[in-house]
């Protein structure tokens, strides 16, 4: 295509300068015939990977570029992630055992807890126990002693009886005795025998 392009160029230039243009008419065509020739030559050599004179100087780069990289791995990177990984192992193993440890405190906690219930458990019962036959104890003895007051206060009360039943068979007899003389001194003046009232009253009253 670039050589159609020269020709071109120097077709015009003939046609429209004539003789005169003809000299630089050569000029251009020599020109462009060499560059034409240049570009046909890289057309022909294609892609620079292909060209196996560069294998070399890529091979050397790449070398370098796998050393560089390698060395950035190796001295920068893989201690940076060896370390986080090892810090990271390290606070997990902690965690474990700390974990492990409050486990084992907990279930300690939980057997004293329950230990501890066990044993308050069993002196409640046991104050409980106590408790009732103190109470027991106690209310049998306030028992016997109201039963003792009762007693001492029914043997009052029917002494007390006693008296007031002797009192009012007293009171009976004197208010019959005075009711009989009185009915004798009404009926016949003068005549009533209080010894023989009071004997008449007692038998009457026995009988």
């Amino acid at each position: 295509m670039a050589t159609e392009t020269g020709v071109i160029v120097i077709a015009q230039a003939e046609t429209g300068h004539g003789a005169a243009g003809a000299e630089h008419g050569a000029d251009l065509h020599a020109t462009t015939e060499t560059t034409g020739h240049e570009n046909l030559e890289q057309a022909e050599v294609g892609m620079p990977q292909l060209d196996f004179g560069l294998y070399p100087n890529l091979i050397f780069w790449l070398v370098v570029a796998l050393l560089a990289l390698y060395f950035i791995l190796s001295r920068v990177a893989l201690p940076r992630i060896g370390n986080v990984l090892a810090e990271r192992n390290d606070a997990i193993a902690n965690d474990i055992e700390m974990a492990a440890l409050l486990k084992r405190r907990a279930e300690e906690a939980e057997a004293a807890y329950n230990a501890a219930l066990a044993r308050a458990r069993d002196e409640a019962h046991k104050i409980a126990a106590e408790t009732k036959a103190g109470i027991d104890k106690e209310l049998q003895g306030l028992l016997a002693k109201a039963d003792a007051e009762i007693a001492v206060k029914a043997g009052e009360s029917e002494k007390r009886i006693a008296e007031i039943r002797d009192n009012a068979a007293k009171s009976v007899e004197e208010v019959a005795r005075d009711t009989v003389a009185a009915i004798v001194e009404a009926m016949l003046p003068g005549s009533a025998d209080q010894a023989a009232i009071d004997a008449a009253l007692a038998n009457r009253l026995k009988g």
